[in-house]
């Protein structure tokens, strides 16, 4: 079948290597103009998700370029170490950076995948035989099927399903993300800092750049997803007056070419296909911080193109099981989202020194360490990979 893809992240390649691999015609449309590099750190976690990379031929590949983060740092104001948060909480099994990410799907794809950056679906019209798609740029074209992979604000799933708020579920959580070069000295490790409502985070993966989060609550912002200088002031008013050496970060994001801002929103669909339509990863189930969005997203992909290749073309059928295997698997992740305000930013400092009173004691105990790892992976285990015809590796 010829089939497209909108998104160029995670989703849509993982989906689109899976899809040659069974003989589809891929194409992979994204608005950005070329692959995006860098960004924050992704992980997966557990052997869900690390059987699906060994599957993809991916594993090798993203462990070298693993980030091996040590523990963070828990600071005060003044800098000194008041806890230390395990690097399972953060990092999982295997953590990458988005960009290196990206960039493995891309190398294993692009040579039987048509990519066609700087473009997007402006309309979409089905029929019983395909779906006619008109781009911003270029003739309309034809296809068999379209899978909506891009993302939180996806085109496709403002299109096919409407641009309802309902299907939108904000957890009253924002964050500017941001590289910036390595002041602090660290390598493989990172700082946090917090204050009621608001945290700051550091992060040096590699060693060289540093990886800022800057993260805040507050119900019900509105904001331009796509107005940067409006972010960047949002930021700069909700951290002005913040303790530590956040001025000195708020002046770095000010320089910042790849400063990236969002609210943590879950994505709630009665259905996630309609007709020749499907949604897969964060356009229709985004979960939010902690909600295994990146394990779903390759484990979806995989799910997705299984169902497609058992069903030998029968779309309808393919749909419906890709959903009902997921749904659950979805759900679980979804709700231990849910429940991360108190974790990323404590809103008193009373639940501050909660928090960092247990992270303290955590390091000293050896047992609450292992239920701790238990409890960080035990919705990314909780699925049974079906076992598809794999196709070898081309």
């Amino acid at each position: 079948m010829d089939i497209l893809i909108s998104g160029a992240s995670v989703a849509g390649p993982s989906l689109a290597l899976w899809l040659q691999r069974y003989g589809h015609r891929v194409t992979v449309v994204e608005k950005a103009p070329a692959l995006r590099g860098g960004g924050y750190a992704v992980d997966f976690r557990g052997r869900v998700h690390l059987q699906t990379l060994a599957r993809m031929g991916l594993r090798e590949a993203l462990e070298a370029r693993a980030t091996h983060m040590g523990d963070i740092a828990i600071v005060d104001a003044t800098g000194r170490q008041v806890a230390a948060i395990p690097s399972a909480v953060f990092s999982g099994d295997l953590e990458v950076l988005r960009g290196d990410l990206a960039e493995v799907l891309y190398a294993a794809t692009r040579e039987r995948v048509r990519y066609r950056f700087g473009d997007q679906i402006t309309a979409i019209a089905q029929d019983a035989g395909g779906v006619e798609v008109t781009f911003a740029g270029g003739a309309p074209q034809r296809f068999d099927l379209v899978v909506g992979a891009d993302g939180v604000h996806s085109g496709v799933r403002r299109l096919v399903f409407g641009d309802d708020a309902a299907h939108k579920k904000p957890l009253g959580v924002y964050a500017g993300i941001f590289t910036m070069p390595g002041t602090f000295g660290l390598r493989r490790s990172g700082i946090m800092y917090s204050e009621p409502g608001r945290a700051v985070s550091v992060m040096s993966p590699h060693g060289g750049d540093q990886i800022v989060s800057l993260t805040f609550a507050e119900p019900g912002l509105e904001f331009d997803h796509r107005d940067v200088a409006q972010q960047r002031r949002i930021i700069a008013e909700r951290f002005t007056g913040a303790g530590w050496r956040t001025p000195e970060l708020l002046e770095a994001m000010a320089h910042a070419e790849d400063f990236w801002f969002d609210s943590t929103t879950q994505i709630h669909l009665e259905r996630w296909s309609a007709g020749r339509v499907v949604l897969l990863g964060d356009a229709g189930y985004a979960g939010g911080p902690g909600g295994n969005g990146t394990g779903l997203a390759v484990v979806g992909a995989h799910v997705l193109a299984g169902e497609l290749d058992r069903a030998r073309g029968d779309h309808e059928a393919a749909f419906g099981h890709y959903e009902r295997l997921m749904r659950p698997y979805v759900a679980a992740g979804q709700k231990q989202a849910g429940g991360g305000t108190d974790f990323l930013v404590p809103s008193t400092w009373k639940k501050i020194a909660q928090r960092n009173r247990f992270f303290k004691t955590v390091r000293y105990v050896p047992p609450v360490r292992g239920l701790f790892k238990y409890l960080a992976t035990r919705t990314a285990t909780a699925f049974e990979l079906p076992e598809y015809r794999l196709p070898a590796l081309v």
